[in-house]
């Protein structure tokens, strides 16, 4: 999980489910909403510490002001 003021990056660079999901392919999205329909609407541990620090479910894109370094 994340660690206080260190951005996840899991979730949003190296999964390839979520990442293939994010930018529009419809094999990944069909695993990544059956992954959110097991494990509840923030997803795996990856993805709620992406909730956590960005603010969007993994199968949202991260909106470019709320980025953080």
């Amino acid at each position: 999980m994340a660690e206080k003021g260190k951005p996840p990056v899991f979730c949003e660079k190296y999964c390839f489910v979520c990442k293939g999901a994010r930018s529009g392919n419809g094999i990944c999205k069909a695993i990544q909403n059956l992954e959110l329909k097991i494990f509840g609407k923030t997803g795996c541990i990856w993805g709620k510490a992406r909730t956590k620090f960005y603010g969007v479910t993994p199968d949202q894109k991260i909106p470019e002001k709320s980025k953080k370094k």
